[in-house]
């Protein structure tokens, strides 16, 4: 009898697993057992399972349900980190199908009331009197996104560091989350809302069906407890604060970090209910009392869209500076790794388009194959991964460092201090955007490099360029350039001293006008200078 066929979902990467189970992606799995060669796995397992991260995130995952109970004789089974199972019955797999047979013919109607919904949205709020702030009472925090199991992140840090300090300002947080977020405070309430089978193979449906999700777990929530204001980090086709808002008649924060419908069209592909998204995103500006971005460049585009620069609020990112500081001890990671007596070159990322890892990665080449004194005590440890990881890898072979470098994966937010304490330099290679428009980041690297109080060697671009200033704070290179940055890099690995200085500058700026309680200090004043009673 064949082993048990095992596959891994998102945020299943932590599992220990019998030696005897043969183990895939969902991915790989289709790659390998797709076409022709199918018949060969017919009923080829004695059981099957999906590991995911947690049962209420698999959603209704119909077409690798039949495609594993075609390859197992056996049970065919969901299970979670909770170790929680739940059998994909001959029921359940039939209850999906006939929901599968139906959906297309009730799509249609969706999404006219959904636009519906929207506009009748709009219309209220806009005759609706200006609404009034009472900070005693709690605010509630929603994170709508639909990516799950997240570690680690810009994402993470971002909405970690507003909630946990909101209670600062007024009354205790309430969290609405699809996922749990790592490193929020433990005594912060938070209610896990689970996204709803319906419409789960469309493409961009499920981002919309949780509109009546959230709708009903606030409900639930708050029906008889006041509220002070809502607080929505915005995600693609997601109006769920600005409905609770308008209905509860208190004031609207939209945390902006980029036009889904921009990111779409760059770094994926163009949206297939495109003008339905554009609606969404547009009613969330015009609701929202106040909008909350990153950069410049954000609040540029949103003037450009016609939104009022006055609720408006540019506001960087931050960092805990307790959590990332000098004091973190590196000794055990560096150990880990076999990087003690070395010059360690550090970079911590989701590996993202805009990131510029692959570009770090070139660099190393070069700095090693330029000054090849460096090959015996200088390292490269890249802390992460994502969708830039296969060019990283090609370009550490090419440049003949692969043995240089150590690539860590994916390590828990809460870890990250202690990593990035094991390096000596840190680097923010940071590219331009490719349709040349202004490069719209701010990246939480950034601050949590400067609070570690380490040498940074960053790309001069645009925010960054504007916090960090050259050869006072950091060493600054010019965007995707490899020779500018191989020179910062070599600049600092030959100057313990330099570094100590930049380092301490750093730390300084971090400390004084980057924390994430400055940050959620921005926004509350803010909101009492747009909203009228408060």
């Amino acid at each position: 009898m064949s082993a048990r066929l095992t596959v891994l979902r998102h945020g299943a990467d932590r599992w220990d697993v019998s030696s005897t189970d043969t183990i895939a992606t969902v991915d790989r799995l289709k790659s390998a057992v797709g076409g022709a060669r199918m018949f060969g796995h017919l009923f080829r397992y004695r059981e099957a399972r999906i590991l995911t991260h947690r049962l209420e995130t698999i959603g209704r995952p119909l077409k690798l349900a039949l495609f594993l109970r075609l390859m197992s004789r056996g049970p065919l089974a969901v299970e979670d980190e909770q170790q929680r199972r739940r059998d994909l019955s001959f029921a359940l797999i039939g209850r999906w199908a006939w929901q599968s047979i139906r959906e297309p013919f009730q799509k249609k109607a969706l999404l006219r009331a959904l636009a519906d919904q929207v506009d009748a949205l709009v219309a209220t709020a806009r005759s609706q009197p200006k609404r009034r702030l009472d900070l005693s009472r709690r605010p509630l925090y929603l994170r709508t996104d639909l990516s799950f199991g997240l570690r680690a992140g810009g994402s993470v840090g971002h909405t970690a560091g507003v909630v946990n300090h909101l209670a600062a300002f007024g009354g205790t947080p309430l969290m609405l989350t699809t996922d749990f977020v790592p490193t929020v405070d433990p005594a912060i309430e938070v209610i896990t809302v689970s996204p709803d089978e319906a419409f789960w193979e469309y493409p961009e449906l499920p981002s919309l069906v949780m509109n009546r999700q959230f709708a009903n777990a606030a409900a639930a929530r708050t029906a008889d407890g006041p509220l002070s204001f809502v607080y929505q980090r915005y995600s693609l086709n997601n109006f769920s604060g600005a409905r609770l808002a308008v209905e509860r008649g208190v004031p609207f924060v939209l945390e902006y970090n980029g036009s889904e419908i921009w990111m779409s069209r760059n770094w994926g592909s163009p949206l297939q209910y495109e003008s339905l998204s554009e609606k969404i995103e547009f009613a969330n500006l015009e609701i929202a009392d106040l909008i909350v971005v990153v950069s410049q460049p954000m609040a540029d585009e949103l003037i450009g869209r016609g939104i009022d620069a006055a609720k408006i609020l540019v506001n960087p990112n931050g960092v805990e500076p307790e959590r990332y500081s000098p004091a973190i001890d590196g000794s055990a990671i560096r150990a880990r790794y076999r990087l003690d007596g070395r010059t360690v070159i550090g970079f911590i990322g989701t590996f993202g388009p805009w990131h510029g890892a692959e570009v770090l990665a070139r660099a190393f080449g070069v700095l090693i194959e330029r000054y090849p004194r460096f090959r015996p005590d200088v390292r490269l440890l890249m802390i992460g991964d994502g969708v830039k990881m296969p060019e990283v890898k090609d370009a550490l072979d090419r440049g003949g460092v692969a043995d240089l470098t150590t690539l860590t994966g994916i390590v828990p937010q809460a870890d990250g201090p202690g990593y990035l304490a094991a390096c000596d330099i840190l680097a923010s290679p940071h590219v331009a955007n490719a349709d040349g428009t202004p490069f719209f980041g701010s990246p939480t690297k950034l601050f949590e490099y400067m609070a570690m109080g380490k040498a940074i060697v960053a790309s001069d671009l645009d925010q960054v360029g504007e916090i960090l200033e050259h050869g006072r704070a950091a060493q600054m290179a010019i965007p995707g350039d490899v020779d500018t940055l191989v020179e910062g890099l070599r600049e600092l690995v030959d100057n313990p001293a330099r570094r100590a200085s930049l380092g301490a500058e750093a730390r300084r700026l971090a400390v004084e006008r980057h924390s994430w309680r400055e940050h959620t200090r921005h926004i509350i004043d803010a909101l009492r200078t747009r909203v009228a009673g408060a």
